[in-house]
């Protein structure tokens, strides 16, 4: 990375928006009523404004006029409503544009005197919050990289995530935010490093996905292009995932800092806080994962919550079955409501099921997005079914550390997913996955970093970690264990061992204790399809 930086020490205006071809209202699907005249979609392109688009010799497609980095993209909304309120932390303090410029202004500053360099990394480790935000920012603004840290991580994860980073600064949950005399670096390009998201490895260690400004702008481009979201309007959203996922982050904190609306955070999930939350505060964007939406209709006062104000609902991160698409659709009978599917190392959206396709076609995750190419590798030849690739301007810039991981995941300009999926006129389904992982609510636990922890009790002879199906989550994480011989194994006390290894979200909620050895092939690889269907799993307390 380029660590020549233009730096500015006074607080002024300096940036003048420009309205370019991909700042102009998506209009040609939305009449002055807001409704939706259905179009159909040309095959294997969806229903989605494809203006503005150019291609370049890579093959891959890019949206023209986006701001220069994700700076730009907060000084336009600084400079067109300063005194708009952009945050809202639960609780806590609404914050401003302007004052949100400024506070990461100096959240930079006090980042250089601590030694902090264009180019570090900065690992943010608090919860869900403004100082989040304003970290966020506060790290930009230094020509430094984000590292958002689980917060659900256990101490050596975190310990991984922080080391493997190289990060020069570790924001603390307690301490005070860094400060000091404004810095403000803001010449970054579309190819500089912005951030660095750590995911759940197959090994058992994180890989961190390298998300470049064009990867974060292209991401909000694609979202208010899906979303048919007005580009005229200060609109907002209720975060309610946490800020260190790139849901969160890229399609909800951003999303709306281009509209120079409002991010309405929770620090906390808590169902009534996320209803009243929704009334009080209008929300019109609602993005969250299909457990929260469940929990929430299944609360007695939902039916008095008042939610004419959401114009856009999406979820995403997990399975939805059909029938709670219909409900939500019921719920939320003002909103437009469309399942978006990504990963993150597509710095979020992928691809998007818009609201005329979200009930009749909930198994699928809709079209590609106007930017998106997706392919299948290896199909079968009967049943369609192939690896999902996928290429983009979205598509990260590959892992870091880790030059073999990114040879074997970003080939030839393509992403291989790890999903195996069809694609049947234009409509992606996720039918299984290649990889050995769970999908629990919305975050993926690769079975063998849990089956690695659970192995090293004293205790445990053989270990084999399944998805266990659950109506709220989707999957819940399940354990069936052999004891070794002689050995006698307490549930509760292996997951308290789990607990000290692994995060919470991924320490099983099952765990069955099996009295044979693990069913396996000849070449000794565990046959885990017999064991579900021998498996009778009891919670454990």
């Amino acid at each position: 990375m380029d660590t020549t930086r233009q730096e500015r020490h006074t607080p002024g205006p300096w940036y003048t928006r420009t309205t370019t071809s991909a700042e102009v209202a998506v209009a040609q699907y939305v009449d002055t009523t807001g409704s939706v005249e259905q179009p159909r979609p040309s095959p294997g392109r969806g229903p989605f404004d494809a203006s503005g688009l150019e291609t370049g010799p890579d093959g891959v497609r890019r949206y023209t006029g986006l701001a220069q980095n994700l700076l730009h993209l907060l000084r336009s909304a600084v400079d067109a409503h300063p005194d708009a309120e952009a945050l809202v932390e639960l609780g806590g303090e609404r914050v401003t544009y302007r004052q949100l410029w400024d506070r990461g202004a100096r959240v930079a500053g006090g980042l250089r005197a601590a030694g902090v360099h264009p180019g570090d990394r900065v690992a943010n480790r608090l919860p869900n919050g403004n100082d989040w935000v304003h970290a966020f920012w506060g790290t930009l603004l230094a020509g430094a990289v984000v590292v958002p840290v689980n917060t659900r991580f256990a101490e050596p994860e975190v310990r991984y995530v922080v080391e493997d980073s190289g990060a020069a600064y570790v924001v603390e949950p307690g301490a005070p935010l860094p400060d000091g005399d404004p810095v403000e670096v803001t010449d970054q390009g579309h190819t500089d490093l912005a951030a660095i998201f750590y995911t759940s490895g197959t090994t058992g260690f994180p890989k961190g996905a390298m998300t470049t400004h064009e990867n974060f702008l292209s991401n909000v481009e694609t979202c208010l292009r899906c979303l048919t979201l007005p580009r005229d309007e200060q609109l907002s959203t209720l975060i309610s995932v946490p800020l260190f996922h790139v849901t969160g982050c890229n399609s909800q904190l951003l999303v709306v800092t281009a509209l120079a609306g409002t991010s309405v955070v929770m620090p906390v999930f808590e169902v009534q806080a996320f209803l009243q939350a929704i009334e009080e505060e209008r929300i019109d964007v609602l993005t969250t994962v299909p457990a929260i939406y469940w929990l929430a209709l299944q609360q007695p006062n939902f039916a008095d919550v008042d939610t004419s104000s959401v114009r856009a609902l999406s979820y995403g991160g997990a399975p939805i079955a059909p029938d709670l698409v219909h409900r939500i659709q019921q719920a939320f009978p003002s909103a437009r409501v469309g399942n978006g599917f990504g990963l993150t190392e597509t710095s979020s959206v992928s691809t998007y099921l818009p609201h005329e396709y979200a009930a009749e076609h909930a198994d699928s995750v809709g079209f590609p997005a106007p930017v998106v190419d997706v392919d299948l590798a290896d199909a079968d030849p009967h049943t369609g079914v192939g690896e999902l690739l996928i290429r983009g301007p979205n598509v990260v810039a590959g892992y870091w550390n880790k030059p073999e991981q990114t040879r074997q995941t970003f080939v030839d300009g393509w992403l291989h997913s790890g999903d195996l999926a069809r694609i049947d006129d234009g409509l992606v389904h996720i039918v299984d996955r290649k990889k050995d992982m769970i999908n629990r609510g919305g975050e993926n636990v690769y079975c063998v970093e849990v089956e690695n922890a659970l192995a090293a009790h004293p205790a445990v002879g053989e270990v084999a970690v399944l998805g266990v199906p659950d109506p709220m989550m989707g999957e819940k994480v399940g354990a069936v264990v052999v004891p070794q011989p002689g050995q006698q194994l307490d549930a509760g006390e292996l997951l308290a061992f789990a607990r000290e290894r692994l995060a919470d979200f991924k320490v099983p909620q099952y765990v069955a204790v099996r009295g044979e050895p693990l069913p396996r092939n000849p070449g000794g690889k565990v046959l885990k399809p017999p064991l579900r269907e021998q498996t009778d799993w009891q919670p454990v307390r």
